[in-house]
């Protein structure tokens, strides 16, 4: 199999990792398209040179989030703010109302956290070890572990502000 189709098949089977970090990381509609697309783009530059010593689901999230953040540095150059998608909730299969509304609830309070918390929470929510985040984000496994015990700290006490305030 050729180089080329063997990176269309990766991308093929692991399109849902590019497209959550883009639609955490990018603004609506073309910014999330962009952000996609240089992403894919940044694979494809690097796709010679993995070597197989990860997991390709650990090598993509690292190419993606990295490309995430360069691409926000960017932006915040251009730009003294950055908004986030508020439509994340399409990217998960229908659930009932109650668990639509926690969820959308966290991932609002997710965007407030600064890139490399919202990248760390994702990739945990998304169910990776700490081994794993710390692979893909540089970090020791028991940094990875400090700094998730503070990011959860931190959403449950903007979450007990939110909901303080509006009671």
């Amino acid at each position: 199999m050729s180089d080329r189709r063997r990176f269309v098949q990766v991308i093929q089977e692991n399109e849902g990792i590019i497209f959550k970090v883009a639609n955490i990381y990018a603004r609506e509609g073309e910014d999330q398209k962009d952000l996609y697309q240089e992403i894919v783009y940044q694979l494809w530059r690097s796709f010679k040179s993995f070597q197989g010593k990860s997991k390709i689901s650990t090598w993509i999230y690292r190419v993606a989030l990295n490309t995430a953040i360069r691409h926000m540095n960017q932006l915040r150059k251009k730009a003294s703010y950055v908004s986030m998608n508020s439509d994340l909730m399409d990217l998960y299969e229908e659930q009932d109302a109650e668990t639509e509304e926690r969820m959308t609830m966290l991932y609002e309070q997710i965007k407030q956290l600064n890139v490399v918390e919202r990248g760390i929470i994702l990739l945990h929510l998304e169910g990776k070890s700490y081994q794993e985040i710390g692979s893909i984000t540089g970090f020791t496994p028991s940094n990875v572990g400090t700094r998730l015990s503070r990011i959860r700290n931190k959403l449950s006490a903007q979450i007990k502000n939110m909901n303080h305030g509006s009671g």
